[in-house]
């Protein structure tokens, strides 16, 4: 399917829902996003728990819940369900093209992901953080902002 056609639906409208939506919407990528929040609000579609009305070959859905054991819950449900799951990587960020960065994380304004590293699934790689070589990032893993993990660590 083209990627015009499609919709991004963010569980969670508080500051990390929208600096997902602004790295979305400075991709391109998607006609429409669209927030679920249980607390409702402005331009709020429904509770987190209307996902499943959501689920079709047009959207994916990313739960931008700054609790990691939260944000990783909800990967693992969503994928459960069959959702599709985004990798969203700001423009200005760089990735090794020998990196292997899993769906569900979110590279942020001028990170750095360097040569033979693995992000899995779930993380959030802050603004200016810089991840060197061979390093390995485990599953729903905030790096702050500005952090630099030296080469060949694990962080699980």
């Amino acid at each position: 399917m083209n990627m015009e056609r499609k919709r991004l639906l963010i569980l969670g409208s508080g500051g990390y829902g929208r600096v997902v939506e602004d790295i979305a919407s400075q991709l391109g990528r998607y006609a429409k996003i669209l927030f679920l929040d249980d607390a409702g609000g402005e331009e709020v579609c429904g509770a987190c728990s209307d996902y499943p009305d959501y689920i079709d070959d047009c959207t994916e859905i990313y739960p931008a819940f700054g609790n990691n054991e939260l944000r990783k819950q909800w990967l693992e449900k969503l994928t459960e369900v069959g959702a599709e799951i985004p990798l969203l990587i700001h423009p200005t960020a760089y990735v090794s093209p020998t990196a292997q960065v899993k769906r569900g994380t979110i590279v942020l304004p001028k990170a750095v992901v360097n040569s033979y590293t693995v992000v899995e699934q779930g993380c959030i790689l802050n603004i200016g953080c810089i991840i060197d070589h061979n390093c390995v990032i485990g599953a729903g893993v905030h790096v702050c902002p500005g952090v630099v993990i030296k080469a060949d660590n694990h962080i699980p």
